[in-house]
């Protein structure tokens, strides 16, 4: 029976080198110490800030400074508990860190609102008379645009005391999912026993034997499902979480309060969402087509992720996958290529699944540090292109990280997956323009609009979600695991169609989405990843000044608003335009798709 190794049972080579950091465990518990006295020297600049523009320097520059120890600290902390979240050395870590944070932002909770004091005109003089603060003009101004929102000192010093505290659904879902959760033993494709994760349920659902699919599908629902009303109180209590904070900051909703934060407009969510409802159809033709080619009396949830084409043919090591993504990326140039190569020579990524390790992916670290990527590698197309998706962060974070001074250094979340699915499309280009055998082209046909399925529909079907029991719980309705469901299930199957079969696990599927803790988060992958579309067309392109473009966006950080970095990069996220782009592109490879596929399913 395969086994999940033990994280000290990992190659070293596999995994991330934190040292760079901190040199140890003990560098990082005396970090803690020296940030609570910086935060206790910090907390004594209060008045001090409007008596003159060296004095207003002096205090900002006293803020960064403190944030940019404690979020080093915090990374050090979330990352060695992702890596065993089983390992209660680390538990602790993490909640040092979240009982500091909450610390720090209470010492600290007088400096906005005594920003905000001000009067424009006299913040914006006390901004001419010090030249240093002139790297500091946009972060004033972005901040101005919360004096609506943002409360009295003693308001702020409650709510930033509180944090640890309003935290605690989205750690305790963490840990009960991660952690706490043991799944069954079910059969691979060749009959042997393997303890079902997280990972390994990836893998299963994209299984050629229908037995392989149902019973993975079953049997994790099977354990989501007896803790439904556990991760219902969990997901309710972040819900109304969000909807308080946003009605004490005077916003209207929680969605408002989530997109202000990035600047966005409420058009751009809207417009996805009803561009998204309108081109339904084409996933209702991509679903029924799955349906006609994979010969099945019916269609179930469980087959929505196996190659329509048969066995997967193209499999990759983790060597392998290396020199594959080098390839695909090479058209954003030189220096690109060569931040990437150092990302695999440096112990920058955790690559390998192990017992208690934090399920899925993403790109970590913070501007004094390298980035990082977490994996839970399978030997797969899908982990390629995970590999390829998390180094569109980290490139990011590096070309940010070196071209920004540190208050700029970060990247709105708004922008954050577009690096990520640009590079997706372009391991996609790529991999088009190298392989001629029609099955393997039609392989990756259909792992495109796999994706483009999962990340468009999927996510937006999310975000539709989200901001349903967001309204409702705001309405007075209470969040049970029966009402979420009777939803959830019901959105489900208008998003898929008559084609598939709505299993009723499929309803209880909110349980298991960690994105649900982020804060209206998950519909900037579907905004992301269409305006990922254009911009690879352009990058595609050979236009050396529209890569450019594209590499100037990566520049960019947190200088400029967001939606004004994309325009520079050549798309308007407020005009549906991107979207129809990214849906033409839908319909064009479906079309080549279904093509290929009948004539190859015609001669077999």
């Amino acid at each position: 029976m395969r086994q999940i190794p033990q994280r000290s049972a990992v190659p070293t080579e596999l995994t991330w080198d934190l040292t760079s950091i901190y040199p140890n465990d003990a560098a990082f518990s005396q970090a803690l110490v020296d940030i609570q006295k910086l935060a206790d020297e910090t907390a004594q600049l209060k008045g001090q800030l409007a008596q003159s523009g060296a004095d207003l320097y002096r205090v900002t520059t006293a803020i960064f400074s403190l944030y940019r120890q404690l979020e080093k600290a915090e990374v050090y902390a979330s990352m060695k508990n992702d890596q065993d979240t089983g390992n209660a050395t680390y538990q602790g870590f993490d909640d040092q860190v979240g009982s500091l944070l909450a610390k720090v932002g209470t010492a600290i909770a007088w400096f906005e609102p005594e920003v905000l004091a001000l009067t424009p005109e006299d913040l914006q003089a006390l901004i001419d008379a010090e030249p240093k603060l002139a790297a500091y003009q946009h972060y004033f101004d972005v901040l101005s645009r919360e004096r609506p929102h943002t409360l009295s000192e003693s308001e702020e010093r409650l709510l930033a005391g509180a944090g640890d505290v309003l935290d605690a659904s989205a750690r305790t879902f963490g840990v009960l999912s991660n952690a706490d959760l043991k799944f069954p033993v079910v059969q691979d494709e060749d009959g042997n026993d393997v303890r079902l994760s997280e990972g390994l349920y990836g893998v299963l659902l994209e299984s050629v034997k229908p037995a392989v699919r149902e019973q993975a599908f079953k049997a994790l629902y099977s354990v989501f499902q007896q803790f439904r009303h556990t991760f219902a109180a969990t997901l309710s209590s972040e819900v109304k979480k969000n909807n308080y904070l946003a009605h004490v900051r005077h916003y209207a909703s929680a969605r408002e309060a989530a997109m202000s934060a990035n600047t966005i407009p409420a058009v751009v969510y809207d417009t996805l969402v009803k561009t998204v409802n309108q081109h339904l159809g084409s996933l209702h033709d991509y679903v029924a087509l799955r349906k006609e080619l994979l010969g099945l009396p019916e269609l179930h949830m469980y087959d929505l992720y196996t190659p329509i084409t048969g066995e997967p043919s193209l499999k990759y090591t983790y060597p392998e996958a290396q020199q594959e993504a080098l390839k695909a990326l090479a058209v954003l140039g030189p220096d690109y290529v060569a931040n990437v190569q150092k990302m695999f020579d440096t112990r920058a990524i955790d690559v390998v699944e192990n017992q208690g390790k934090r399920t899925g992916a993403y790109s970590g670290g913070m501007y004094d540090t390298k980035p990082y990527i977490l994996l839970n590698w399978q030997d797969s197309l899908e982990s390629l292109y995970t590999l390829v998706h998390e180094m569109g962060h980290s490139m990011h974070s590096h070309y940010t990280r070196t071209n920004q001074p540190y208050q700029y250094g970060d990247y709105s979340i708004f922008v954050a997956e577009i690096a990520s699915t640009t590079n997706e499309n372009l391991l996609t280009d790529y991999l088009l323009k190298t392989q001629k055998d029609p099955k393997v082209r039609a392989f990756i046909l259909n792992h495109y609009l796999d994706g483009f399925k999962g990340t468009v529909y999927r996510q937006t079907q999310f975000a539709e979600f989200e901001d349903y029991i967001h309204r409702q719980a705001d309405a007075g309705q209470s969040l049970t695991a029966d009402f979420m469901s009777d939803f959830y299930g019901k959105l489900n199957a208008r998003y898929y169609g008559d084609a598939v079969i709505s299993d009723p696990q499929i309803a209880d599927e909110w349980t298991r989405i960690p994105h649900f803790y982020y804060n209206y988060y998950v519909y900037q992958y579907a905004t992301g990843f269409a305006a990922a579309t254009t911009l690879a067309g352009r990058i595609l392109s050979g236009d050396p000044a529209k890569r450019d473009a594209y590499l100037g966006y990566l520049k960019a950080g947190k200088s400029d608003l967001p939606l004004n970095v994309m325009r520079q990069a050549g798309v308007d996220m407020t005009q549906p335009d991107y979207l129809e782009t990214a849906f033409k592109t839908f319909d064009d490879r479906l079309a080549e798709f279904k093509q290929l596929a009948r004539e190859l399913k015609a001669t077999n």
